[in-house]
């Protein structure tokens, strides 16, 4: 029952952080975001909500792969760096659609990204499939991060 309540609170947590990016992104899309000018590979806007939510579930299962394993040094480490790229990934649409900052995005995703390496560096040794399922999150946001660059060149 306490692996279980680690389980949902890691899930439910990471599906919070991409919730609470919603507000700035919905707002923002019909009016701001149309207006720029996108590569040819920008997917449609419907499928950002799909993926993302797909993509904090696994997110979330692979943070509790480590947490249940509790608080060593080493699974205490990976945590924090999990928590520091996902602090990054919920500062992200705030700052690129709220403020309306691509290049202050880009900086962030860059660096969301960095972490996301290290995050994955960090939990191979104490657990494979944790590392593994961020690999998805890690080629959504080097996609992510080719489409915010290419939003910054353009515009």
């Amino acid at each position: 029952m306490k692996n279980l309540s680690k389980l949902i609170i890691s899930v439910i947590g990471c599906e919070l952080v991409g919730l609470a990016g919603t507000p700035f992104t919905i707002t923002a899309i019909p009016t701001w975001y149309a207006t720029l000018n996108k590569p040819f590979f920008a997917p449609p806007n419907w499928l950002f909500g799909p993926a993302w939510t797909i993509l904090y579930f696994l997110m979330g299962v692979a943070f509790y792969l480590i947490w249940k394993q509790g608080w060593k040094k080493k699974t205490k480490t990976a945590g924090i760096y999990f928590l520091a790229q996902l602090g990054l990934n919920f500062i992200w649409s705030p700052i690129f659609f709220g403020l309306r900052a691509p290049l202050l995005g880009l900086v962030v995703i860059v660096a969301m990204w960095t972490l996301i390496i290290m995050t994955m560096k960090k939990f191979y040794p104490l657990s494979k499939p944790a590392s593994y399922l961020l690999l998805p999150y890690l080629l959504w946001v080097s996609f992510a991060t080719l489409l915010n660059t290419a939003i910054v060149v353009l515009n």
